[in-house]
């Protein structure tokens, strides 16, 4: 059986995703980029690469995440290792990423706080477009930590993002940047999509915040003006149905220039606000 006979059957199987998926699982077996795969479709598959291909493509089909059994994701300018113990990069925070920028001229030093990192998207993205930029990106799950510090050393960018294990603020007591971002989880407890799609096979530590969603976006914005300075922006993902209520916990935690931007699908995603 041929490459390209390989790729077919199971872009079939798959579903309305599934040229692009089967693309990817087929040059994860092979070991080979996707686009080597379809200048070279007209090769032989052999026996092991077979094997390795239909095992993917069922786990695929049962549910998981491509992202996961692949151990890559793209993000930003990145090709990003990730894993079950990680949150899927999604083009949502890359407006986040987008708005952070706006904001942080390009010319000076900054200190620069990410939380809750998962796979450093958000850290690796800011250093790499602000060079004079020193990161901080906290993670309270080793394992995910430690996938973002590989993340930083595989992209050059270990000496300027410094990853710290730990809840929230709390690895950085007594310390203010010029800005601090996040995407922390925003569903609720019991919301629906917990049981859909990729969401399914994604930590749910860092999905789901109390009975609304909010439990951890009120900690972070009551506590961000303490580690901002003067002038300094926070800026948090959120769930596209939540946008009046986290512009409601800026403003009571003090911050001005209070806005709610919204994403692809016009929807409220990112609220931002200053300090001083």
């Amino acid at each position: 059986m041929r490459l390209a006979d390989l790729l077919r059957e199971a872009a079939r199987r798959l579903g309305d995703e599934g040229q692009a998926e089967a693309g990817l699982l087929l040059a994860h077996a092979t070991g080979r980029p996707p686009a080597w795969l379809w200048a070279h479709g007209d090769e032989p598959a052999d026996a092991a690469v077979r094997d390795r291909f239909e095992a993917l493509v069922a786990r695929r089909i049962a549910g998981e995440p491509v992202a996961y059994l692949t151990g890559r994701r793209g993000f930003w300018r990145f090709d990003l290792e990730v894993s079950p113990d990680t949150l899927i990069p999604r083009p949502e925070t890359e407006r986040l990423v987008e708005l952070a920028l706006e904001r942080l001229p390009p010319d000076r030093p900054l200190r620069l706080l990410d939380l809750g990192t998962g796979s450093g998207a958000i850290a690796l993205a800011l250093a790499f477009e602000r060079p004079q930029a020193g990161v901080v990106a906290v993670e309270r799950n080793p394992a995910a930590a430690a996938l973002a510090r590989r993340n930083a050393a595989a992209l050059g960018l270990a000496a300027r993002v410094e990853v710290r294990e730990g809840d929230w603020f709390a690895p950085v007591a007594g310390e203010r940047f010029d800005l601090v971002a996040g995407n922390p989880p925003y569903l609720g407890d019991d919301d629906p999509h917990l049981a859909c799609g990729d969401l399914r096979f994604e930590p749910h530590a860092a999905l789901a915040s109390g009975r609304d969603g909010l439990d951890d976006l009120r900690r972070i914005v009551a506590q961000a003006p303490a580690h901002l300075r003067p002038g300094g922006w926070l800026l948090v993902e959120h769930g596209w149905r939540q946008g009046e209520a986290v512009r409601a916990l800026f403003a009571a935690a003090g911050f001005t220039a209070v806005e709610s931007a919204r994403d692809l699908e016009d929807r409220e995603r990112v609220t931002l606000g200053r300090v001083g």
